[in-house]
């Protein structure tokens, strides 16, 4: 939750025209800015990580009291404490392969976050966390609706991932993974509940390693799959997502997506939502 206490003066002193952000919706204002889709910016204007400083002071209004509104010409919009700048036509694409013991949040409060590790003094999103204990390929940016489209689960859109278990792998371990796993996950009500995982390829690389392609992103769903058939999860390194591929990028490094990466990643999405909308009818 953001504090009221934010040190707000620095926003006296932006020079950016926003008289064409004017009359603008809270909401269109962070999905122009690149942070995330209209829908999401609701989401995060409801969980009170939106505030909104006009001529220099924060409005008392939070959550659901922010939702719909418009700005006014001297308004700043603050997210996670991050002063999100006028819309900039500008994207970041950054690809970094994290390290274990970084934390997938924008929350500067929280130690070893991953915007605070890289240094970053915009504010991107994550495309698909890896959790804590974790390592592997990590895509930041400032393009929201590149960001909803990926995470969109209709969408289908794969990510490959190398782990390693405590014990030797069976034949019948690799088919039940390769068929689906019940396990539980929360709901959007915050709900335990129990689902079957979506069917996934699956490969042995050795006797205790294995590679496995996902097309959903279950809160530590590999983990919670192994966990049911009896296994515990010791590695799991992230190495591709979609065509994006870790390749030689050392660990903690990270580097700029390619235009040739770009341009394939964003045809990938168009026919993802064409086959995943007809998927999931």
């Amino acid at each position: 939750m953001i504090s009221d206490s934010i040190h707000v003066t620095i926003l006296l002193m932006q020079k950016n025209d926003k008289s064409e952000n004017k009359g603008k919706r809270l909401n269109k204002y962070l999905s122009d800015a690149g942070v995330c889709s209209r829908r999401e910016a609701d989401r995060l204007i409801a969980m009170g990580r939106v505030r909104v400083v006009r001529s220099g002071v924060m409005l008392p209004e939070t959550g659901e009291k922010l939702i719909g509104m418009r700005l006014s010409e001297n308004d700043d919009v603050l997210v996670d404490r991050h002063l999100i700048d006028n819309p900039d036509p500008k994207k970041i694409y950054i690809l970094l392969n994290k390290p274990k013991g970084i934390v997938c949040t924008a929350e500067q409060k929280t130690p070893n976050n991953v915007i605070s590790f890289l240094g970053l003094d915009r504010y991107v999103t994550y495309v698909g966390r890896l959790d804590k204990d974790s390592t592997g390929l990590l895509l930041l940016t400032n393009d929201g609706e590149l960001n909803n489209r990926m995470m969109r689960a209709a969408n289908y859109h794969e990510k490959e991932y190398i782990c390693t278990v405590d014990r030797p792998i069976t034949p019948d371990f690799l088919k039940a993974m390769k068929q689906g796993v019940r396990i539980k996950v929360m709901d959007s009500s915050k709900t335990e509940v129990e689902t079957r995982t979506r069917p996934c390829r699956i490969t042995k690389r050795g006797e205790n390693e294995f590679s496995i392609v996902l097309t959903q992103g279950l809160n530590r769903q590999i983990r919670k799959m192994c966990e049911a058939l009896g296994y515990k999860t010791l590695t799991i390194n992230r190495v591709r997502i979609m065509n994006l591929k870790i390749g030689s990028l050392p660990l903690g490094a990270h580097r700029s997506v390619t235009d040739e990466e770009l341009k394939e990643l964003k045809a990938l999405i168009e026919k993802g939502c064409t086959e995943g909308n007809t998927k999931d009818a």
